[in-house]
């Protein structure tokens, strides 16, 4: 695993990420087996080409939902993966623009029905907000998108995950990967689990299940690796 391992002083550890974290975490367990002992992840990415044949209603809602997520509600993605820095001036300059930029995420992609400040305080999205304002990271956390390959779809098509796997899929989540698809990439799920509530920041809105499914979820990797 050459420096990260170094880096981090661990030679076997889990991790566990959502959103670009969930990327990276399935990365980790992918290409470093012999490390990383499982994963927990509220992002499952499938590979391409898969069918809808044999889905749940359910699962094709997730689908499709998914789908029209990438195809009408992803500008930002867009933006970001081919001219970060036009917009990545407008992040760091201006507190207005870049409050405009965040609230809209945490106004479209949160469990709520009229305003995320039902499930997040605003006290709590000034927070985030103003940890990328003193840190002048509007723009350069956008690279991520640029430096991806354009943001969408970014993990390799060939990419398995052979460590035991902790999923769980958010309701109101952007993202949302029918578990029959998931299989295809996590060949060893030994947790699945599907919450009545939240969407992409569960750690936020839905605090206290999150903690808890963290903790079950790893708990059951542990078990599934034998440590």
């Amino acid at each position: 695993m050459g420096g990260t391992d170094g880096r981090l002083g661990y030679s076997k550890f889990v991790a566990h990420g959502g959103d670009w974290g969930g990327v990276i975490t399935t990365v980790l367990g992918g290409r470093f087996p012999a490390h990383v002992l499982g994963i927990h992840t509220t992002l499952a990415q499938a590979p391409p080409g898969l069918t809808t044949d044999g889905l749940t209603a359910t699962e094709r809602k997730w689908a499709e939902e998914t789908s029209e997520f990438w195809s009408q509600r992803a500008a930002y993605a867009k933006q970001q993966a081919t001219r970060p820095q036009t917009i990545g001036y407008s992040l760091v300059d201006s507190p207005a623009g870049l409050l405009a930029w965040i609230l809209d995420k945490f106004a479209e992609w949160t469990d709520t029905e009229d305003s995320p400040f039902e499930t997040i305080s605003r006290d709590r999205v000034l927070d985030d907000v103003t940890l990328y304002w003193l840190t002048r990271t509007g723009a350069s956390s956008a690279r991520i998108y640029y430096e991806s390959h354009g943001g969408v779809n970014s993990l390799d098509p060939e990419l398995r995950v052979d460590v035991p796997s902790s999923i769980t899929m958010y309701p109101r989540d952007i993202e949302k990967c029918p578990r029959t698809w998931a299989q295809e990439r996590y060949r060893q799920i030994v947790r699945w689990r599907s919450p009545e509530k939240g969407g992409h920041f569960p750690s936020l809105e839905v605090p206290e299940y999150f903690v808890k499914d963290l903790q079950e979820g790893l708990a059951a990797v542990l078990a599934a690796s034998g440590s």
